[in-house]
């Protein structure tokens, strides 16, 4: 999304805003179309997730937070964005001179520290199968 549809925007907390925004438009051509939408995106507002909770529709919303610890990201940080962040070259980081509000209340919370990303993959899927998401 941020490569091409979203491209327009940066990080700022307008931005973000509006980059979930158009992200949850474009879910929702999917998901009226039949289709099985799984979104993975850094959503760091509260009001911005009950904006994709309205544009997608309550039935079709679940939310997923994917808790990970900051030292988890820097050590995780393939791109080398977190050290970049820190080192002040990256400005309106989530998590660093940007906010985060977490999740109060998610359908389904992993905790990612210690764990693969399998692990957490199959902690996702069983979600779906247990909710009746998906009939395997």
């Amino acid at each position: 999304m941020r490569s091409g549809l979203n491209k327009d925007l940066g990080f700022s907390d307008d931005d973000r805003v509006e980059n979930i925004r158009r992200t949850a438009e474009v879910a929702k051509l999917f998901v009226d179309s039949g289709a099985l939408v799984l979104c993975s995106f850094i959503s760091p507002f509260t009001k911005s997730r009950a904006q994709v909770k309205d544009i997608v529709g309550a039935d079709n919303f679940k939310e997923v937070f994917i808790n990970t610890s900051l030292e988890e990201c820097k050590s995780r940080d393939p791109k080398g964005l977190y050290k970049k962040a820190l080192a002040g070259e990256i400005k309106q980081f989530t998590g660093i001179d940007s906010p985060y509000e977490a999740p109060e209340d998610p359908d389904l919370l992993i905790s990612t520290d210690g764990r693969t990303p399998k692990e957490c993959a199959e902690e996702v899927f069983q979600f779906l199968k247990t909710n009746h998401i998906v009939q395997i």
